[in-house]
């Protein structure tokens, strides 16, 4: 997770920024439709295009998706490096990824060509001049499906137009204990945005992690897109801060209680769930932020709630487990972790 090591402004609450670029190559049916020869010539132009390019070229490193096991796999959706959807095209998909793992180019998801370029903390504009700098490099080599009128052919109606999908990472724990978030969520669906779990479509805001983003490409121009999900953003960070204001006036020790409580109960436990263990996390996480616990890095929580998913904790094992070894394996993990990072 090369991509979260340096700090940022606002990630206490914005973990994560998103960009996400769709594209097609003109003439070749969706990857849904796709034969096998036209999935292989995808895959090479977009490599050639790559690879082969002096400025970029040496940066990326080309993965095929049938040469990985399950668990590489996930553990690379787990990282937020590709999509649960390329998963599902793992006999026609591949992606190419920076070395610094900020950029991926996946191949053949839903799309030929799904570009996303991720930092930590509140960075759109970086994730969009990074984006449209991969993207022109492979405009200048490939041509796209584009219509003058509608803007990029994809495959999915919604993303029809810039392609371009704005997303941020948030953690929200405050408005979650103030019954404030399910009312923040209708609200910011009603504007034309979306709010989805830590992994996307369909998955649960585990650690109070919600995704934000925008719902429609088209019609809005990408400056429009990502100002607007600035804004929205910048009133959720100012809500939660509030709401951590309300909490420790209102509830102070009870706050550093229930902080202190699940720190002692991740230094010390011997069994974790995901769900307990991000929960846990989640309370130690807010705690740092608000200044309760000063000797462990924001940082080394955010890897963690990574890290202690379950694709991580059967890499790390490197062999199978049963549900119970991987719970006792992850609070091992857990306890190691902030065992040496108090050390320092």
């Amino acid at each position: 997770m090369k991509w979260l090591d340096c700090d940022s402004c606002d990630q206490d609450i914005v973990v994560s920024s998103r960009i996400r670029l769709a594209r097609n190559i003109e003439n070749i049916k969706f990857p849904q439709k796709i034969n096998k020869d036209d999935s292989e010539s995808v895959k090479e132009q977009i490599k050639k295009a790559v690879t082969e390019n002096d400025e970029i070229g040496k940066n990326y490193r080309y993965y095929d998706m049938k040469n990985l096991n399950i668990v590489e796999s996930r553990k690379y959706v787990e990282d937020h490096l590709i999509s649960p959807g390329l998963l599902e095209h793992n006999k026609i998909g591949g992606f190419l990824l920076s070395e610094d793992e900020k950029s991926t180019i996946m191949i053949n998801e839903e799309d030929h060509i799904r570009m996303q370029v991720l930092y930590p903390g509140f960075e759109l504009e970086k994730c969009f001049d990074e984006s449209n700098r991969i993207d022109d490099i492979l405009e200048g080599k490939i041509k796209y499906a584009f219509d003058e009128k509608i803007g990029y052919l994809t495959s999915c109606p919604t993303n029809i137009g810039t392609g371009m999908r704005a997303s941020v990472m948030l953690h929200l724990p405050s408005l979650v204990i103030t019954n404030q978030i399910n009312g923040i969520i209708q609200a910011v669906n009603q504007i034309g945005l979306t709010v989805r779990g830590v992994y996307g479509e369909g998955s649960n805001a585990m650690g109070n992690l919600f995704q934000i983003s925008n719902q429609t490409t088209i019609g809005e121009s990408e400056d429009d897109i990502i100002q607007k999900l600035k804004n929205i953003v910048n009133q959720l960070v100012k809500n939660e801060r509030n709401a951590r204001s309300t909490i420790y006036t209102n509830n102070k020790i009870r706050m550093e209680d229930k902080v202190c409580r699940s720190l002692g109960t991740l230094k010390n436990a011997r069994i974790l769930s995901t769900d307990e263990a991000m929960s846990l996390l989640s309370d130690v996480k807010l705690g740092i932020e608000m200044s309760i616990i000063d000797n462990i890095d924001r940082v080394i929580i955010n890897k963690l709630m990574i890290e202690i998913q379950p694709a991580h904790i059967l890499n790390s094992a490197d062999k199978d487990l049963d549900a119970n070894d991987r719970d006792i394996l992850r609070a091992k993990i857990v306890r190691e972790s902030l065992e040496e990072e108090v050390i320092k």
